[in-house]
């Protein structure tokens, strides 16, 4: 029996690694991609097939691409866009680079991958190509305007594709979790010392006081936290489903937000936000 192939992103901890362990565990031909050589060096040690995939090197995108259609004959049945990091910090504080910088590799290497497969998925007849969004995808919280603006961003990029697709045999599907386990906080402070002078911000104390204690002090779990299984189990139906949703919550937060966004006035919703 065939075997369906996935590729899927930003695999070296976190939702990718869960992917890619509960894909495989499902019977899928996996290829685990990671950004860096040694965790695809330890992935594949594990037995996943683990090629290089840098969503801000277009060569290392196609080059990943190719590796993946040589072990396949040139099919893939599904796309799962799911690396991503963060750069925390007030909006003023923000440089142009550092929201250039982001959006490569949070929505222009997806963009890129993306456009990559869809030929494929059009030859073949069928595909899925499964979009892991973000509550921040849809309501915004402060000192996390570059990671939201990537997510609003595919949002609509993504809302588009799938109109667009919608008579191809190929599905689009988001996927949008609220506070999952994983290591994006602790992958976001060198984006962070790199970007914002928080020393000579004029929030400094707010710097102090809120955000750097986030960053920097081990907290524990967010309330309502989930582990990254929570998202596979919703990837699994996106990618196995006769008739896929296109848009799957993960975490109760996710379903509350999507609620006080339809009901709640924006200054209203403004309110909440802030004091998230």
């Amino acid at each position: 029996m065939h075997k369906k192939s996935i590729l899927i992103t930003g695999c070296s901890s976190g939702i990718g690694y869960a992917a890619a362990i509960g894909l495989r565990a499902n019977g899928w031909q996996v290829f685990a991609a990671c950004k860096k050589q040694h965790d695809c060096d330890r992935l594949t040690g594990e037995g996943f097939d683990s090629p290089l995939l840098d969503y801000t090197d277009r060569a290392s995108i196609e080059a990943a691409l190719d590796q993946v259609l040589s072990q396949t004959g040139g099919t893939l049945d599904a796309l799962f866009n799911n690396g991503a990091h963060g750069t925390p910090g007030a909006v003023e504080d923000l440089p142009t680079e550092a929201l250039r910088e982001i959006f490569e590799a949070n929505f222009f290497g997806w963009h890129h991958l993306t456009r990559a497969v869809i030929p494929i998925m059009r030859k073949q007849g069928h595909g899925r190509i499964v979009q892991c969004s973000s509550v921040l995808g849809f309501i915004t919280l402060p000192w996390r305007g570059a990671y939201n603006a990537t997510k609003y961003a595919l949002e609509g990029l993504t809302d588009t594709l799938r109109i667009e697709m919608r008579d191809t045999g190929i599905h689009i599907i988001l996927i949008e979790p609220g506070p999952v386990t994983s290591k994006i906080r602790k992958n976001a402070i060198p984006h962070f010392e790199r970007w914002i002078d928080w020393k000579n911000s004029t929030r400094r104390s707010d710097y102090e006081t809120g955000l750097n204690k986030r960053l920097y002090e081990n907290r524990g779990p967010d309330r309502f936290e989930l582990p990254p299984e929570a998202v596979v189990k919703k990837l699994i139906h996106a990618l196995e489903a006769t008739k896929p949703r296109p848009r799957y919550f993960v975490t109760t937060p996710t379903y509350i937000m999507a609620a006080l966004r339809r009901i709640l006035p924006t200054r209203a919703l403004d309110w909440v936000l802030a004091k998230s």
